[in-house]
């Protein structure tokens, strides 16, 4: 039921107005009048009518003023034109400034009425218009979710320019204006818990992380299986540094609420340009790579060392804390980790240990060949040959200098990590496979969605989202709408079925927003595509 507001000095033609039309048996609401534009304005605003009925000459405000000032601030209202006078320039003025209907005193409440229903059936196209739109922009949900984890990459990666960046940030919402910037890596997994139970409790504190980031500005990524990212910026080092605070301990306490989630998170250092943070990323990296040798629910924050490089000749052995030698993080690393991590798990790994031992060649030695031989039988466990570790050669000019060294361990836990990944994709790569095979049985279904498929291969859905779109190169609902769209094309080209009965077919029981996303996807509506002159069947070109 639309809400009709009226606004007429005479008190005799709006009360003539109001008490002539049965609204409510025709569909309406009268919600409002007033006897001027200027008391009618702030009344429009509180009771947000849909269409506005005013005469255009009035003292105080006139119709046009005020038409003017609804148009700017509350464009969906549709205004109808009251006018005693005919001359072209007020209806020019009218017609510029967007006014559904200009119509000429006097005028009977039939013809009034038959008015506002043209009105009326243009709001209903445009509420119908807004329907497909909104049920677009749901389903196309996930791409957005992969657009903002392409735009976190490129944000690292530091390849782009700063326009490029923030033309690309805007396209998604995103303002990446600021004096500073700092980034905060973090990671969420499950207790002993349930995994259903998890997953709900997971959902939940992500939705008012999300609430609480859009509520101060801050921009939160999903990095799919690596974690979340969090990217502040402020006008200082001071309100960077209190926000990046506030911050940490709305997370944690957040997190410490519920008892079936365990956190690490890492924290960079700021920077004053936003192609700087790749800086800020890598000090970060550095800080979430320290989830490997320190316990759970903890946020480190980046510490930067510098060590006076030189070497040791008279290093006492005896004095090694063995405590802080543990194969157990290596293997930690080697079980969870991402190949592209070996880099900062090897210099935060080195931080750790007392700086005199490594500084000695033969310590360094010693750290080597533990993790080589941790590494050899990592990889042995999944049944690979030894032989694609690289061999340890204590003997070699990179093994005499630290930064050779831990080149040569990056290199070892990079190649032992990628192995357990290649193989992880591999059994990914089957279940892609299922579910491609899913969606050639059951595009037809309306309700097929990346949440029903994800409990069919007992996935998570941000989890399979992640694989899906990893082997394939497009996200599902990108991949199932092509699918679909494809079908529809072969049904249209190679039958002579109506269009709403191929919609059906291939998973759109409304024809009309089948017919709004093949024009969205393909360019021309399903008749053009077809090349049939337009029927009467519902279609919307």
């Amino acid at each position: 039921m639309y809400k009709v507001f009226l606004v007429e000095d005479e008190v005799v033609v709006r009360e003539g107005i109001k008490n002539k039309i049965d609204w409510k048996s025709n569909g309406y609401e009268f919600c409002g009048e007033a006897s001027d534009g200027e008391l009618a304005y702030p009344l429009i605003q509180k009771l947000k009518p849909d269409i506005v009925i005013t005469d255009i000459k009035m003292p105080f405000m006139d119709g046009l003023e005020l038409s003017q000032l609804i148009k700017k601030e509350m464009p969906q209202i549709e205004i109808i034109i009251l006018s005693g006078f005919s001359e072209f320039e007020y209806a020019q003025k009218a017609i510029s400034l967007g006014v559904a209907q200009f119509l000429s005193k006097p005028i009977n409440s039939e013809e009034l009425l038959a008015e506002i229903g043209k009105v009326a059936r243009k709001l209903d196209i445009k509420k119908e218009e807004q329907e497909l739109i909104d049920q677009y922009k749901k389903e196309m949900e996930e791409n957005n979710f992969e657009s903002r984890r392409k735009l976190f990459q490129s944000l690292i990666d530091g390849e782009e320019s700063t326009p490029v960046l923030i033309e690309k940030a805007a396209e998604l919402g995103i303002n990446l204006s600021a004096l500073c910037y700092n980034i905060i890596l973090f990671r969420i997994r499950s207790t002993h818990h349930g995994e259903q139970e998890y997953s709900g409790t997971k959902e939940k504190v992500l939705e008012e992380l999300m609430a609480y980031c859009e509520s101060k500005g801050l921009i939160l990524f999903d990095r799919g299986l690596e974690g979340y990212a969090l990217i502040i910026g402020a006008d200082s080092e001071e309100e960077l540094c209190v926000i990046k605070k506030q911050c940490e301990s709305y997370i944690v306490d957040l997190f410490k609420a519920r008892d079936n989630i365990r956190y690490f998170g890492g924290i960079g250092k700021s920077v004053n340009r936003l192609s700087e943070l790749s800086e800020s990323f890598d000090a970060a990296s550095r800080a979430f790579a320290r989830r490997y040798m320190v316990e759970d629910n903890l946020f480190v924050e980046y510490n930067e060392q510098i060590t006076e490089i030189y070497e040791s000749q008279n290093f006492d052995i005896s004095k090694i804390n063995t405590k802080q030698v543990d194969r157990s993080e290596v293997l930690s690393y080697l079980k969870l980790a991402e190949p592209g991590e070996a880099f900062y798990f090897v210099e935060e790994y080195f931080n750790k240990l007392d700086t005199e031992a490594v500084l000695s060649a033969l310590f360094r030695q010693y750290i080597a060949m533990d993790i080589y031989f941790c590494a050899v039988d990592f990889v042995q466990s999944m049944g690979v040959e030894k032989s694609v570790i690289p061999v340890l050669d204590v003997t070699s000019k990179e093994m005499q200098t630290i930064e050779g060294t831990k080149s040569y361990l990056t290199s070892v836990l990079s190649i032992a990590a990628g192995i357990r990944e290649q193989q992880a994709s591999d059994k990914y790569g089957d279940v892609v496979d299922e579910v491609l095979r899913y969606i050639d049985e059951n595009y037809s279904d309306e309700d097929l969605s990346l949440n029903q498929v994800a409990s069919v291969v007992n996935f998570s859905p941000n989890h399979l989202s992640t694989i899906f779109s990893q082997k394939t190169g497009q996200t599902f609902i990108k991949y199932l709408t092509d699918y679909r769209m494809n079908k529809a094309k072969e049904l249209l080209k190679g039958t002579s079925k109506k269009s709403s009965i191929i919609s059906a077919e291939v998973g759109y029981k409304d024809s009309h927003y089948f017919s709004f996303l093949f024009k969205k996807t393909q360019g021309v509506t399903p008749t053009q595509y077809r090349g049939d002159k337009v029927t009467g069947e519902a279609e919307t070109d």
